[in-house]
C-alpha cells in the first residue's frame, strides 16, 4: 500500500476514548455531564467494570474537545482506533461476523451506537488488525465510517 493511501486512511479514523475511573456511583453521570455542557455528544459507549474500577469506552463526535475536557478534569484515559460499520438491517450482523470469520480476524470487543440520525445501525469494532478488517468489510460491501461521518 502506498504512503498516500495509508496517510489518507489513518487521518480520519474513528477515535475511541477509554476512560479509567473509580467504580462509584455518579462517575458516568459526571463524564457525560461534562461533555454535554460543552456540546460534545456521546455517540456510543460501553463499560467494563470491576470491583474497584471501571473502563468507560466511548465514541464521541468531537475527539479533540473531549480530550481537552478529560485532561482539564483529571480523568485518566487512552485513545485508540475502532472501525465503525454501518448495518442496514439486523440480519447484517450475521453477514458481518461471517466476513470477519472468513478472514480469520479476531474481534477484541464490539458495541453498538446510540441510534444514528439516518436510521442505520452502527457498530464499533476493536479488531486485531483494523486495516485488514476494513479491507475485508469493504470487499463484502459494508460501509466503514470515518470520524467525519459521525461528527457534527
Amino acid at each position: 500500500m502506498n504512503a498516500s493511501v495509508t496517510s489518507a486512511r489513518t487521518r480520519d479514523v474513528v477515535k475511541q476514548l477509554s476512560i479509567f475511573t473509580a467504580n462509584r456511583i455518579g462517575q458516568l453521570h459526571d463524564i457525560v455531564s461534562i461533555f454535554a455542557s460543552h456540546e460534545v455528544h456521546v455517540l456510543a459507549l460501553t463499560i467494563m467494570d470491576a470491583t474497584d474500577n471501571a473502563i468507560i469506552r466511548l465514541v464521541i463526535d468531537d475527539p479533540e474537545k473531549a480530550r481537552e475536557l478529560l485532561r482539564k478534569n483529571d480523568f485518566a484515559f487512552t485513545e485508540s482506533e475502532v472501525l465503525v460499520v454501518e448495518l442496514d438491517a439486523v440480519t447484517q450482523l450475521n453477514q458481518l461476523m461471517t466476513a470477519l470469520l472468513e478472514a480469520e480476524l479476531n474481534v477484541n470487543y464490539l458495541y453498538s451506537f446510540i441510534p444514528h440520525p439516518n436510521g442505520k445501525s452502527l457498530m464499533a469494532l476493536s479488531m486485531e488488525d483494523n486495516d485488514v478488517a476494513e479491507d475485508i468489510l469493504r470487499k463484502h460491501h459494508f460501509r466503514v465510517l470515518r470520524q467525519s461521518d459521525i461528527s457534527r
